[in-house]
């Protein structure tokens, strides 16, 4: 049952790729592989387009601490209509009238970050035509306002402008540096999927040469078989190593495809490719410091930039809850000269100055503890983020030695790895010679082959866990210990 199974799996893996059309390789290395990927991967156009969002987003705010000049007008306001009035006498009577007014003005506003306040220019002129109606004769009159001056002034409330100053800087901060990180995940995955589809590369070729050598072996049993040199449970156990072998061999093939997929897609390539890898010909020496792993990661990832905003916030909605739920005042303050005349030149002569002052106050009477509430819930919220960050900084730093002590570990485990993947190979190629000239039989070679299979995985698993713990590193501290320099990408 065994050997029909791995026959119809065969058969349907090669029955599969014989349908395939032909397609085109590409032959890369790691940082080949790498390079592709920051450049043209999925997820880097997903981390350019958030990048993005917030740049756009810190020039929205930049743009409101800078003049805004507005210019408005109404041209025409036509009015026909029936309308009451109060007559001289006192009587309410109904006019007709019908009149078009026309307007425009040009504004100046600052905004004010240091005290929230806002103050505004604007000059503008407004012409009135009321048409003859009845009685009523044609009259046009100009009205101008050659300058106005309004200062809007917030007095003992909570000032946003001057906590978003504090906090928006931080936040491009972050998403700079996050976009960084973003290329080094994709570096990560990248380097993942990379030894994904070259261990798969490297067993289908351990998987044919096995194949090859199980027929050969197989050949030579039956021929020592027939001559009576050997019993038949030895060729019987020759002859699983065959179906072994033609199972692993479509097993390869399949695993080869699912991983060639993966990487396609993580790459963006859109049309059916087929991947030459070449593995790492050696690894870095390298002998990463503790503490200056933890020095370059305070100094460029965002994390750090995340702790301080979060406290600035929590501090901000403490602000917010003490401004906005006590004693509230607002001072506007309007200074302006205007005039009005029948002709447009007599509107601008001998304008008269107008001024106003305005206090407006609110102060809570009774409240029944809601204001007080709200304080507490903002201070109770500051405290706690405060020790949450103060935990996930401990987390931080934890996380990096973790990854600087796993990485010295598993640089070593690499080149013992190495080494017993070699003294498997000449043991395997020694014990099949042996095997070929009868000096041993079935059970020290289906050991030999178990034991070289494990080393070779052995040794490739060990490969890519120094890779991926290489490149964990990188991320960790937006650092390239390789090259001694810093991982921060300039964005235009």
């Amino acid at each position: 049952m065994k050997y029909i199974i791995t026959t119809l799996l065969l058969t349907h893996s090669i029955f599969t790729f014989a349908q395939l059309p032909t397609v085109d390789t590409l032959y890369l290395n790691l940082q080949q592989t790498i390079g592709m990927a920051q450049g043209e991967a999925p997820d880097v156009q997903i981390a350019k387009t958030s990048y993005s969002n917030n740049f756009w987003r810190f020039r929205s705010y930049q743009a409101d601490f800078k003049p805004q000049i507005l210019f408005d007008a109404t041209l025409p306001n036509i009015n026909r209509s029936i309308d009451q009035i109060t007559a001289p006498d006192g009587l309410d009577v109904f006019v007709s009238r019908s009149s078009m007014l026309n307007s425009a003005g040009v504004s100046l506003s600052q905004r004010i970050g240091l005290t929230g306040g806002e103050v505004s220019l604007s000059t503008g002129i407004q012409r009135l035509d009321i048409f003859p109606s009845g009685a009523i004769p044609r009259q046009t009159t100009y009205l101008s306002s050659p300058i106005f001056l309004s200062i809007d002034q917030p007095l003992f409330q909570f000032n946003s402008f001057k906590w978003d100053k504090k906090i928006e800087p931080i936040i491009f901060d972050e998403a700079k540096k996050g976009f960084s990180e973003d290329l080094e995940a994709v570096a990560g995955q990248s380097a993942q999927l990379f030894f994904s589809v070259l261990i798969a590369q490297l067993n289908l070729e351990a998987s044919k040469r096995d194949k090859l050598e199980a027929d050969s072996l197989l050949t030579i049993s039956k021929g020592r078989f027939e001559v009576g040199k050997i019993a038949e449970t030895e060729v019987l156990q020759i002859e699983l190593n065959v179906m072994n072998a033609n199972a692993n061999l479509a097993q390869s093939e399949l695993n080869l495809q699912r991983s060639t997929e993966q990487l396609r897609n993580f790459l963006g390539i859109k049309k059916a490719i087929a991947f030459k890898l070449t593995p790492p010909a050696n690894i870095p020496d390298l002998e990463i410091d503790i503490d200056k792993a933890l020095d370059f990661a305070r100094e460029n990832r965002s994390q750090i930039l995340s702790f301080r905003r979060r406290i600035l916030e929590a501090e901000r909605n403490l602000a917010q809850a003490i401004g906005n739920t006590g004693l509230n005042m607002n001072l506007r303050l309007d200074f302006g000269l205007s005039q009005t005349g029948m002709d447009f030149g007599d509107a601008y002569r001998d304008p008269l100055d107008q001024e106003r002052l305005l206090l407006n106050l609110r102060v809570p009477i009774a409240d029944w503890g809601k204001t007080q509430a709200r304080r507490e819930i903002a201070q109770s919220n500051l405290e706690l983020t405060r020790l949450q960050v103060t935990q996930d900084e401990v987390n931080f730093e934890r996380e990096i030695i973790t990854a600087v002590q796993q990485f010295s570990l598993v640089r070593n485990q690499v080149n013992l790895s190495l080494r017993a993947y070699e003294v498997a190979q000449k043991r395997l190629d020694i014990t099949r010679k042996r095997y070929r000239i009868g000096k041993i039989g079935s059970t020290d070679l289906n050991l030999a082959i178990s034991e070289e299979a494990n080393a070779r995985r052995s040794y490739m698993n060990a490969l890519q866990s120094f890779w991926l713990a290489y490149y964990e590193l990188r991320e960790l501290t937006l650092y390239d210990f390789e090259n001694n320099r810093p991982l921060l990408q300039q964005i235009d």
